[in-house]
């Protein structure tokens, strides 16, 4: 996958996406955290995020971000917005992420819920594990199957 890329598969009759993200978006991270309702993914950890994924880019490789593509209000797919700057329904400093048209939740490219928005909780993150340089097994990490 390119930098910027993103793909969508299914996973237990769930959306996953997989974003290939470039330098600037693993750069741009960190510089939105006060904005986050839970930028160290505290809430609710064992349920939304493997301990692998703990960490500020919410992945094993900081370039390759893997997450249930479902808000984690009532269920809607969000968009992706991943260029940053003013689009339709989002502010003039938007950092690039997804916006859920049914609330209006808005998550980074980490899958980060930003404040005050209906979302309760950041994207759900899955069990999943590289099988090499290009594939990704999702529901399964070195601890078993999900």
């Amino acid at each position: 996958m390119a930098p910027g890329e993103m793909r969508t598969v299914e996973w237990r009759g769930k959306p996953v996406w997989i974003l290939k993200r470039s330098q600037e978006m693993v750069a741009a991270l960190p510089k939105h955290d006060g904005e986050l309702a839970d930028p160290l993914s505290k809430r609710n950890p064992d349920e939304l995020t493997p301990p692998y994924a703990r960490n500020e880019h919410r992945s094993i490789k900081p370039d390759v971000f893997v997450a249930v593509g479902i808000c984690t209000h009532l269920g809607c797919s969000p968009s992706t917005k991943l260029s940053p700057g003013a689009q339709p329904s989002l502010p003039a400093d938007w950092p690039g992420g997804f916006l859920c048209p049914c609330h209006g939740s808005t998550f980074d490219l980490a899958g980060r819920v930003f404040k005050n928005k209906p979302a309760p909780d950041n994207l759900q993150v899955p069990r999943y594990m590289f099988a090499g340089d290009t594939k990704i097994i999702i529901g399964k990490d070195e601890k078993g199957e999900a």
